[in-house]
């Protein structure tokens, strides 16, 4: 699969939202990858669907949504009207797998990329019953709900599970991986299979097309 950096929309500066957005494109980044935080599943709130309609206006970019909330499947045709091109979920906020199943099949008759995530520390069992079905697989290599920390080095053995079990079982989702992304974390990501890095304050925080270009 080819190389996919995904800039966080989280850390972009919005006074230089114009600038940026076309910077990244311009480096080669072919996703934005978006947070929704609703302070209850995590202890942060960022952004809703009016803010994401407003990005989509300025970029062409595939925009990459990613559900930190809970009841997600309430808002997805909210965040479908408003321009995401693919939606990721977290496997705690259904009770059962036929839900979460329901949710990705959803999806997907709207035309619209289907994803799975987890916690850290939530075992990739939880996962693999949806593997078959998504279209992308979310690892989270920090835990959920702020910016800038550090990448947790255990998983990149989770990485290498997912891409061993792609594999094995000839599975066609893409792996993403965020949180701590930067240079160093990115090429031991790419190293363990992982097709799509999203990273916001690295990329945001100096030089954007050098970070981008360091990803790819």
């Amino acid at each position: 699969m080819e190389r996919i950096v995904a800039p966080s929309v989280l850390s972009l500066e919005f006074s230089q939202i114009v600038t940026q957005l076309k910077r990244v494109e311009v480096a080669g980044a072919a996703w934005l990858h978006y947070d929704v935080m609703d302070g209850v599943f995590v202890p942060n709130i960022s952004f809703g669907p009016g803010i994401l309609k407003q990005v989509d206006k300025l970029s062409d970019l595939y925009m990459d949504v990613h559900l930190m909330i809970q009841s997600p499947q309430q808002y997805f045709d909210a965040f479908i009207e408003s321009g995401a091109d693919s939606i990721t979920f977290h496997v705690e906020c259904f009770e059962n797998v036929e839900e979460g199943l329901a949710a990705v099949k959803y999806l997907k008759s709207k035309g619209i990329g289907a994803g799975i995530t987890l916690r850290p520390g939530t075992d990739v069992s939880a996962i693999v019953p949806y593997l078959k079905s998504v279209d992308l697989v979310l690892v989270m290599s920090v835990e959920p709900g702020f910016g800038g920390q550090a990448f947790i080095p255990e998983m990149l053995d989770r990485i290498a599970q997912l891409n061993e079990m792609r594999q094995l079982n000839n599975y066609a989702y893409r792996i993403s991986v965020d949180g701590g992304i930067n240079d160093r974390t990115g090429a031991q990501c790419r190293a363990k299979g992982a097709d799509v890095l999203v990273a916001g304050s690295y990329v945001f925080s100096d030089d954007i097309e050098k970070a981008v270009a360091s990803l790819l």
